[in-house]
C-alpha cells in the first residue's frame, strides 16, 4: 500500500504537528504492506525533514512542494495543487497531518485526515477575532471533505461530538499519537547559560490554553517565599504564538527576566537532554486535544506536574501529580512543585498504547477499510514498487526528494 503523507505548516521548527506527521511516517514504515510512503513538506521545513531522518529511510520518498509560507499560500497549495500530486504519485491512501482546505472531488483516492483537538471552538482565544472564524470554516470544510478523521485522543473525539455535527463523528475514530522512547540523547545542553543551575520544564507553544502566566505566577511565589534554590530555573520550549507578548510583559513585571529561557527548534535529542536533566515538567494547560509532552516526559523518567485535564489523565492517571484549575490553582501548583522537588526520580514508565507498532496496525485497518479492492501486494510486486520508488516517477529526484512546481 502507497501512502502519501502531507505536512506543510509554517513553522521551520520542530512543533507538535509536525512531530505527528514524523511519527506517523515511522509507524506506517512498521508494517511490512506498506510500500511506500510519500512525505510533502514546504522548502522552509526541508532541513527539518532531513534532520528527522526521513531521507535516510528505507520506502521514504521525500517531497519538496514549492509554495509560499503564509498562510493564503499554503492553503492554496492544498486546494489547488495537492490534486495534481494525487494524480502523478497514485498513492492507494491521502493522510493529511492536520485540517487543511481541500477539493474532495478532484481526488481520486480516499483521504484521512487527523484531527488534533478543536481549539477554535473549545479556546477562541488562541486565534483572535475574526480569524476564528476562519479556522472553524477550514475544520468545518476539511472534516466534511474526507473520508475519515483520525482522533488522537477520546479527549478529542469526545470533543468532535461536543461541538460539530454527529455526520462528522460518523466517519471518525480514536488513534493516538505516537510516542516511544527516545534512545537518543543529546551529550551536551541545548542551553549551556544555565551553567547547571537546576531548572524547571515546560515544553509549550505561546498559546493561551498553554496556561504558562500561571506557572510563573507559582515560580515568583516560590522564589520569593524562598521554597526552592534561589538558583532555580524555568526552562520553556516551544515557539512564539498569541500569548507572548503578555508572557514577556509578566515577566518583566515579575522581574524574572534572568530566571526564564526561552528555547524553540530543539532536535529530539536536545529536548530528551531536557527531560532527562530537569527538576519535573510542568503543564498547567487548560485544555489539550492529547498532551505530548506529558507522554514523553513520564518515558523518560521525568516528574510531572499538570493541570487535571480529560488528556492528561488519558496518557496516564498514577504517575502524574494533577492540579484542579481552581481559584487556588497557584498556590496548590507552588505546592505539588515544592513536594516534588524533595522526592527521588522517577524510573521511566512503559506506554505500550503509544508504540509504534500498535498505532501502525490501527492505522492499517483504518486503511484497509477505505480501499476495500486492497490486496498485500506479492513480492514480485514489492521489488518492481522498490525499483519505482527510487526514481520512476517521471521525475528527477533532488537530493533524496522532489521539487514540485506549481
Amino acid at each position: 500500500m502507497k501512502v502519501l503523507i502531507t505536512a506543510v505548516q509554517f513553522s521551520s521548527d520542530f512543533s507538535g504537528l509536525q512531530r505527528h506527521a514524523f511519527n506517523l511516517a515511522r509507524c506506517l514504515l512498521k508494517q511490512p504492506d506498506i510500500t511506500e510512503v510519500h512525505f510533502v513538506v514546504g522548502p522552509w521545513q526541508q532541513q527539518l525533514a532531513e534532520d528527522a531522518g526521513l531521507k535516510r529511510m528505507d520506502r521514504v520518498v521525500l517531497h519538496i512542494a514549492a509554495m509560499g509560507r503564509g498562510l493564503a499560500a499554503r492553503n492554496y497549495w492544498y486546494y489547488r495543487h495537492l490534486p495534481k500530486l494525487v494524480d502523478e504519485i497514485e498513492p492507494d491512501i491521502v493522510h493529511l497531518s492536520y485540517p487543511v482546505p481541500i477539493d474532495a472531488g478532484a481526488i481520486p483516492k480516499p483521504v484521512v485526515v487527523t484531527l488534533h483537538d478543536l481549539y477554535p471552538y473549545e479556546i477562541p482565544e488562541n486565534f483572535g477575532f475574526p480569524k476564528v472564524f476562519f479556522n472553524r470554516m477550514i475544520l468545518r470544510q476539511c472534516l466534511g471533505s474526507v473520508d475519515a478523521i483520525a482522533c488522537v485522543s477520546d479527549t478529542t473525539l469526545r470533543r468532535m461530538r461536543e461541538y460539530l455535527s454527529p455526520a462528522f463523528a460518523k466517519k471518525a475514530s480514536r488513534i493516538y499519537n505516537c510516542v516511544e522512547p527516545e534512545a537518543d540523547c543529546a551529550e551536551r545542553s541545548p542551553l549551556p547559560e544555565l551553567n547547571s543551575a537546576p531548572f524547571l520544564l515546560t515544553v509549550s507553544q505561546h498559546r493561551k490554553n498553554k496556561n504558562i502566566p500561571l506557572l510563573l505566577r507559582s515560580l515568583y511565589r516560590l522564589l520569593h517565599e524562598k521554597r526552592v534554590a534561589s538558583e532555580m530555573k524555568l526552562v520553556v520550549v516551544g515557539i512564539k504564538g498569541p500569548e507572548t507578548p503578555r508572557i514577556e510583559q509578566l515577566i518583566e513585571e515579575l522581574g524574572m527576566r534572568s530566571r526564564v529561557y526561552f528555547v524553540r527548534g530543539l532536535s529530539d535529542s536536545q529536548l530528551q537532554w531536557c527531560y532527562r536533566n530537569c527538576q519535573m515538567l510542568v503543564a498547567p494547560s487548560e485544555t489539550e486535544g492529547f498532551g505530548l509532552p506529558v507522554a514523553e516526559a513520564l518515558l523518560a523518567g521525568c516528574q510531572v506536574v499538570c493541570s487535571d485535564i480529560p488528556a492528561f489523565r488519558e496518557i496516564d492517571e498514577e504517575h502524574c501529580r494533577f492540579v484542579n484549575l481552581d481559584a487556588e490553582a497557584e498556590d496548590t501548583f507552588a505546592r505539588e512543585i515544592e513536594e516534588c522537588l524533595q522526592r527521588p526520580l522517577p524510573l521511566p514508565i512503559s506506554l505500550p498504547k503509544f508504540s509504534s507498532a500498535a498505532l501502525g496496525a490501527e492505522y492499517m485497518k483504518l486503511y484497509r477499510s477505505l480501499v476495500p479492492a486492497w490486496q498485500p501486494k506479492t513480492k514480485d510486486e514489492k521489488e518492481q514498487v522498490a525499483r519505482v520508488s527510487t526514481g520512476g516517477h517521471g521525475y528527477e529526484p533532488i537530493a533524496g526528494g522532489k521539487e514540485l512546481v506549481p
